[in-house]
């Protein structure tokens, strides 16, 4: 099945912090038509995608399975291996990443819904194990970190994986929908992003390292529900968005120690109209480097460096669960210089990936997987 889809643009600039205006205009240069064709169906929610030396396309189902497209067609069989996953609410399988290098150690690292603790309900894991594609199997499981204590709540679980140019591993857990507990606290898990070596020591130079009761694994906190990170091979700085309530979804530049406000301050609002806090910003607190509101539901984000589409290189694209589109974020050193509404209607959007052939795939909910083929 093959679609034409017309990129548009939405011009979206205020002073300070950019909102979101959803009023369309036609892109200088950007309306060009990009096909799509299916490569993969009866996926219910392909969190997230990684593409192995060999090429084969790794998809976590959040309902718990890793499925694997070769050659173009989505295999019937499963990778097995997998550790107990609760699928429940928001969570599941969430992110996958590959060591830097796989080719080497076949290291696979996953974000997942864990039950393991004394109390009851789950929360936010990251597992490493050895993939062996030749038996589609998983071996030498260890667990890196589970976040502590376990919650009945089954929202907000993060959780999105990356590795910085050093090697050290960073991943988020949202604040599992105890705005209040969590994420000001960081002798608490929850609304945080961490920073690991590959193997899950602790770096020595985390920023609450060796503080009586301060979970050490902390690289920055303040977050409600980050879902995209990624990287600037530009400049190594990590970049990273999540949920507002109603309104207030951010995208922010990832700083050690810093505390990113939430929810002390937003530019949301509480999901039943009311006001959530009266601050939009406070001392010692981060300013986001773009807000949206309405909200957009962002899901994967990723750094474009393929040649395949001059337009989009060196940008950034965020998926957009409810409006059913992506967006194209022009990143400058330490600021979002523009945002771009781009491939409208192409679905709800819930992950990226740019495959070794330099195309776009995005997974959708309820679909499959797309690939993005630029017109001649």
């Amino acid at each position: 099945m093959k679609v034409s889809i017309t990129i548009l643009l939405a011009l979206t600039f205020s002073s300070g912090c950019n909102g979101y205006n959803s009023h369309l205009m036609q892109a200088n240069g950007l309306d060009k038509n990009i096909s799509t064709s299916l490569i993969a169906d009866g996926i219910s929610i392909p969190w997230a995608m990684v593409q192995l030396p060999s090429e084969e396309i790794l998809i976590s189902e959040r309902k718990g399975e890793l499925r694997v497209i070769k050659k173009g067609h989505l295999l019937s069989k499963r990778i097995t291996g997998l550790p107990e996953i609760d699928s429940n609410g928001q969570g599941g399988l969430l992110d996958l990443a590959l060591h830097p290098d796989f080719s080497k150690n076949q290291w696979l690292y996953f974000t997942y819904v864990s039950k393991e603790g004394k109390s009851s309900g789950s929360n936010t894991a990251l597992m490493r194990a050895t993939l062996n594609i030749s038996n589609f199997s998983l071996t030498d499981q260890k667990l890196l970190y589970k976040a502590q204590p376990n919650s009945n709540k089954g929202q907000h679980y993060g959780s999105r994986i990356v590795f910085d140019d050093k090697g050290f591993i960073f991943f988020s857990i949202g604040d599992r929908g105890q705005r209040d507990i969590n994420p000001q606290d960081i002798n608490k898990d929850g609304g945080k992003i961490y920073r690991l070596h590959d193997d899950g020591r602790i770096p020595s130079d985390n920023p609450f390292l060796d503080q009586n009761g301060v979970k050490s694994t902390i690289f920055s906190y303040g977050h409600r529900n980050p879902q995209g990170i990624s990287i600037d091979p530009r400049t190594n700085n990590i970049w990273s968005h999540e949920h507002g309530p109603r309104g207030g979804d951010e995208v922010n530049m990832i700083q050690k120690g810093a505390n990113y406000g939430w929810p002390e301050i937003s530019y949301g609002i509480n999901y039943n109209g009311t006001k959530l806090t009266a601050k939009t910003q406070q001392s010692g607190m981060a300013q986001p480097a773009l807000y949206w509101s309405p909200s957009i539901a962002p899901s994967d984000m990723i750094y474009i460096s393929s040649d395949k589409y001059p337009l989009l290189k060196g940008k950034f694209l965020v998926g957009s669960m409810k409006f059913n589109h992506l967006v194209l974020l022009t990143i400058e050193g330490e600021q979002v210089f523009s945002q771009e509404k781009v491939f409208e209607n192409i679905g709800r959007a819930r992950s990226l990936l740019q495959g070794k052939d330099g195309y776009i795939y995005v997974g959708i909910d309820g679909v499959g997987i797309k690939k993005l083929t630029p017109g001649l």
